[in-house]
């Protein structure tokens, strides 16, 4: 429409037409004169709005799904933080259980041994080509550790400190094959020499031949001079096979360490001494035998107590059978018992 004077003045027009229709309506309230035109307007108008609606709601409704899928991505993430923070915390928990156990154990030991140890942490392992077993710990120079000092843990003799560095040392394993410590065998103190063989068993060279050996044995160290490298009565192993001695000068045996070497993790350093030897005290006990169960066996009596031995002729089967004839008062014999009345018809 071109803007002329002409279609200024109907806008103008149809402006005032409207507010005065707006006025009438208002006035009107519920009886108002154009709620007819508002209803067929409605009729009329109503389906093309739905259509419209129909059309416009996937737009609406992608736009809401993008906005609530951001927020549920957010919510997603935050539990799987939530979810990674307490496994951590999980697992923290059981490696600090472990942990403690294991440093209960230690301290139980060398309390048991009267040593006087160093804790320390395995933060490095040896490479085992040529059976070279070593690990690192995290202690050294400046926490007293020395050169040819015993190391063990709650399970046993773990190795001797080889190399000392300012905070940390090099601890070579007791199944290492350069590895040799004197031992001693519980409760007979036979003595012997056992070395390492890597995964396998210690192998133990008794002195003595003849010496009486067999499987489930334990051995404790026997002790260095001046308690270096080795102190005495750590716990090393449990006889596993023993060969024939042959009439050789000495007798070999194989010995299961307590110790896992592959599972180290807190290990105790022997910085000082026990002052008197404490030989097998430092042994778990071992495990009491279960004892067998006294059994008690029981025999039923009749209930009807009998009054004289013809009672007892139905047990014999021989009363309850009239065909057997004068066979049947046998079941009487227990009357027998009266003749020795006898006595007093004499005197």
């Amino acid at each position: 429409m071109r803007d002329t004077r002409e279609s200024r003045l109907l806008l103008v027009l149809l402006i005032a037409v409207a507010f005065a229709l707006i006025t009438v309506d208002i006035r009107g309230g519920e009886d108002s004169p154009v709620d007819g035109a508002r209803q067929a307007a409605a009729t009329v108008f109503g389906p093309v709005e739905e259509g419209m609606s129909s059309a416009v709601d996937p737009i609406g409704n992608a736009i809401g799904a993008v906005r609530d899928s951001g927020e549920r991505h957010d919510r997603i993430a935050e539990l799987e933080r939530q979810n990674a923070a307490l496994k951590a915390k999980l697992g923290s928990d059981d490696r600090n259980r472990s942990r403690l156990r294991q440093l209960d154990g230690m301290l139980k030991k060398a309390g048991a041994g009267q040593y006087g140890i160093k804790g320390a942490e395995v933060i490095g392992i040896g490479a085992a080509q040529g059976f070279s077993w070593t690990v690192t710990i995290d202690a050294g120079a400046k926490d007293g550790i020395k050169r040819d000092m015993t190391v063990l843990n709650s399970d046993g003799l773990v190795g001797r400190v080889t190399t000392v560095g300012p905070g940390t040392a090099t601890v070579l394993l007791a199944n290492d094959p350069d590895f040799t410590v004197g031992t001693r065998l519980e409760k007979t103190d036979e003595l012997g020499f056992a070395t390492g063989q890597g995964d396998r068993p210690l192998s133990v060279q008794m002195l003595n031949g003849k010496a009486k050996v067999k499987k489930g044995d334990r051995l404790v160290t026997f002790g260095s001079q001046k308690d270096r490298p080795f102190v005495p009565g750590v716990p090393v192993g449990e006889v596993v096979r023993v060969d024939p001695s042959g009439g050789d000068l000495t007798r070999n045996v194989y010995v299961k360490p307590y110790v896992g070497f592959t599972k180290l993790d807190i290990v105790g350093v022997v910085v000082e001494a026990p002052r008197e030897d404490p030989r097998d005290t430092v042994l778990p006990k071992k495990p009491e035998k279960p004892r067998p169960t006294p059994t008690v066996t029981v025999t039923a009596t009749p209930s009807g107590r009998p009054e004289d031995g013809a009672a007892e002729g139905p047990a014999n089967g021989t009363a309850d059978d009239p065909a057997d004839g004068p066979a049947d008062n046998t079941g009487n014999t227990g009357n027998t018992g009266n003749t020795g009345n006898t006595g007093n018809d004499e005197q």
